[in-house]
């Protein structure tokens, strides 16, 4: 019930914040693009997995220049890990969904470069998983995750902005015990992290543009 309540109300939240009347500090965005990902602590390595990664954005810009803004993002990304494995023991899927609600300050250059780091909180709202023979998982997982942010954004034309952004989990998202499939009593135990890169394209409605502004009438004449 919290879920249903809280979402409907974000989403509420990021449209009234971009009402004309606050144009001047607030703007809205929206963004998509692609997560590469990888679990930390299931025994694979490399952003083999893919997933969406899309929403809505608000940006609050501040001091005298601008320069520096706040954004909150209320996104769907699928995050998860795949091998693809040369047997049916060793294939393995996991396909972990998420609604993520990051929180980000920004420093931005001359309205070209910016970078940004923060918090996300994310709702996880499906899972599935085709287990592996050698794999025992001690708890389920955790419905929400907490990590750790930083990107790099480029402006690319106009509005539109292309970011490179790196997310790691700061909570484990389960335990595993794994198996040697060669020895039975040789386990060990870890404890699994998401670990992703997002590539991604933004656009800012309404965003000041680059080069000289123009003069107000009264100052021209």
């Amino acid at each position: 019930m919290k879920k249903k309540v809280l979402l409907p109300f974000l989403l509420l939240l990021c449209i009234i914040s971009t009402r004309p009347a606050h144009a001047q500090r607030f703007l809205g965005g929206i963004s998509v693009g692609v997560n590469l990902c990888q679990v930390d602590g299931d025994q694979f390595y490399g952003f083999r997995k893919y997933g969406l990664n899309f929403g809505p954005m608000v940006v609050w810009s501040f001091g005298k220049s601008k320069s520096w803004s706040l954004s909150m993002e209320l996104l769907y990304s699928q995050k998860g890990s795949y091998h693809a494995g040369s047997t049916d023991s060793t294939y393995y899927r996991l396909n972990l969904d998420y609604i993520d609600i990051p929180v980000m300050l920004h420093f931005t250059d001359k309205k070209i470069i910016s970078a940004g780091v923060g918090l996300c909180y994310g709702q996880l709202i499906s899972k599935s998983e085709s287990q592996l023979f050698i794999v025992k998982p001690n708890t389920d997982f955790l419905p929400y995750d907490l990590s750790i942010l930083g990107e790099v954004s480029v402006r690319v034309w106009n509005r539109f902005w292309v970011n490179v952004r790196y997310q790691y989990s700061l909570l484990n998202l389960r335990t595993v015990t794994f198996t040697n499939p060669d020895n039975a009593n040789d386990t060990w135990e870890r404890k699994q992290y998401n670990n992703l890169v997002s590539i991604r394209l933004t656009y800012i409605f309404k965003q000041e543009l680059p080069g000289k502004q123009k003069k107000p009438r009264d100052e021209e004449e």
